[in-house]
């Protein structure tokens, strides 16, 4: 009988998720992973911190809804990687972490880098534990996976010592799990999905705020079907965005307030009402609309407001089953009035911003900056943003036509995680146009990374905001008559050197007229690219009546 060690135990466990990339940083406590990973084909993705190998893990499961798989050296490799967890937990976003550790056979002996990490990750993971035997590596990683895709998804962690790692066991005896998770969906309780239907028939002005839920169970299409249906206009956030085409007459993206305060029935649809929707306060709701709210997760419905039917399971097959009951009972919409009423306010809200978008001021001005941008962009570009000003500027404006093509961080949110999803995105889509929005203060905390662009020649371009500051932070304190302590950063930081220092494309913009043909420049070099953008660091997303960093729409 042959031996196998544990890296190709783990590797072939993989190889039977269909996994094709794992994110990393090297160490010796997981060495032999990789050895497993490469005769298997799986390809390793080595980033230079273990924060951004886990947000590239995320990244993966935001652009192609499988999940992805970080793996990262024993003690402060793994809480290296605490933030980019985290972040996937609030998401909440399914990867598979692996950690090293010291051997069990040496521990409580002071061991290298000996922590009990799965104990120290259980509050931010739906299962995390330790692996004790090699021939067992393929049953945990099922397990693992199980618990990533089950109900609402989310990062899992699995310790495995470097003497389970490097550890062997015979073959034949090993049992590879077969068939160990499902793919069903949960099908809505029929007597709430029957409440939905009856409250939209007497529904005259619908109005439908779709999120990440529509991305996880893939319902794009059914959501399409419904806003049609019943005539609602609809508004778009988190991953939900992209899931309606930018072109839709339904959709809108400014005129959200507008609409919610005269609708007589909300429909949130993978949509909490938390600090997004100002924790259900009657500014917000103040007709007392009738709320249906239809979750993956049955624990976020109700949460901050009463609901009139709460509808627990998967998106798309409830979404379907309200469709066919609608149409079965002889539905007929109260027509396209309202709708036209909330995307007109849309529009006149649009227009205010034509100045801005077409200044010619220096420092140049945000608003020119992301509407160069949006009239760049390829229809089917994938756009991160990581930052906070300036990529609320950048949620203002571009354009989303498709789902999982726009990436943030979502409810926690974290600076720093696009390095990782941009690394991602592009290997999900080769060949697509791939942009990331920094902040400046963004990019200092994992824009080192780039380097990882180019020695994996993915040509991610970044378009970097230079307000020489935390914006938000410093603007929202100046109005409010305070001083800006420990918010202030250098203009005068070159960032489109660091870009050409590690071997890609840099340029420097000052001049508003610049920024198209810097663009054409950038995503023609056919290199990972950097644009270092000037912008008024007078000018702020507040100062326009957009709303604060607790209450934007990511």
């Amino acid at each position: 009988m042959a031996e196998i060690d544990g890296g190709h135990l783990f590797a072939k466990a993989l190889k039977r998720e269909n996994i094709e990339y794992v994110f990393t940083l090297n160490g010796g406590h997981i060495y032999n992973l990789y050895e497993g990973c490469a005769d298997e084909g799986i390809k390793i993705i080595d980033f230079r911190h273990e924060q951004v190998a886990a947000h590239a893990a995320e990244g993966w499961a935001k652009v192609t809804g499988k999940p992805g798989v970080c793996i990262v050296t024993a003690g402060p490799g793994v809480t290296d990687a605490v933030t980019g967890i985290a972040n996937a937990f609030q998401a909440p976003s399914p990867m598979l972490i692996i950690g090293g550790n010291a051997g069990i056979s040496d521990h409580l002996r002071g061991g290298l880098q000996d922590f009990d990490s799965a104990t120290f990750l259980r509050p931010i993971t739906k299962f995390s534990e330790q692996v004790k035997r090699t021939d067992r590596i393929p049953e945990y990683v099922s397990i693992a996976f199980r618990h990533a895709m089950s109900g609402v998804p989310g990062p899992v962690y699995l310790e495995i010592p470097i003497d389970i790692v490097n550890g062997k066991a015979e073959e034949d005896d090993v049992k590879y799990p077969e068939r160990y998770r499902t793919e069903a969906r949960a099908y809505g309780d029929p007597e709430y999905i029957q409440k939905a239907i009856d409250i939209i028939k007497n529904t005259e002005r619908p109005m439908v705020l779709a999120g990440s839920d529509i991305w996880w169970t893939q319902a794009s299409e059914e959501l399409r079907e419904f806003i049609e249906l019943i005539e609602s206009p609809v508004f778009l956030n988190a991953m939900g965005r992209g899931s309606i085409p930018s072109d839709h007459p339904n959709i809108g993206s400014l005129g959200r307030r507008y609409g919610m305060v005269k609708s007589d029935t909300v429909i949130l649809i993978g949509t909490p009402i938390d600090f997004r929707l100002s924790y259900g306060s009657e500014s917000l709701f103040p007709q007392n609309p009738k709320l249906i709210e239809i979750m993956t997760d049955g624990t976020k419905i109700g949460q901050n407001r009463a609901v009139d039917a709460g509808i627990v399971g998967d998106t798309k097959v409830i979404l379907r089953a309200i469709i066919d009951g609608l149409r079965d009972s002889g539905y007929k919409s109260p027509g396209r009035s309202w709708v036209e009423e909330v995307i007109t306010e849309d529009a006149a809200l649009k227009a205010v911003d034509e100045p801005m978008l077409n200044s010619d001021s220096t420092p140049i001005h945000p608003m020119r900056l992301m509407g160069e941008l949006r009239d760049f962009l390829d229809h089917d570009a994938t756009v991160i943003g990581d930052g906070g000003d300036v990529v609320t500027f950048a949620a203002r404006v571009l354009n989303i036509n498709k789902p999982g093509h726009w990436l943030d961080p979502g409810q926690f949110g974290c600076l720093g995680a696009g390095s990782g999803f941009a690394a991602a995105a592009q290997l999900a889509r080769p060949g697509k146009q791939v942009c990331i929005v920094y902040g400046d203060g963004g990019f200092g905390l994992t824009g080192f990374d780039v380097e990882t662009y180019v020695r994996f020649n993915l040509p991610i371009v970044c378009v970097l905001g230079n307000n020489g500051a935390w914006n938000q932070t410093t603007q929202g304190v100046l109005r409010r008559g305070g001083r800006a302590l420990a918010t202030m950063l250098s203009q005068e930081t070159n960032y489109a050197k660091i870009m050409e220092g590690m071997g890609g494309y840099g340029e420097r913009i000052t001049d508003p007229n610049e920024i198209k043909p810097a663009l054409a420049r950038a995503f023609g070099s056919g290199k990972p690219a950097l644009l270092d953008v000037v912008i008024d660091p007078n000018v702020s997303y507040g100062q326009m009546g957009g709303r604060s960093r607790e209450q934007r729409q990511y």
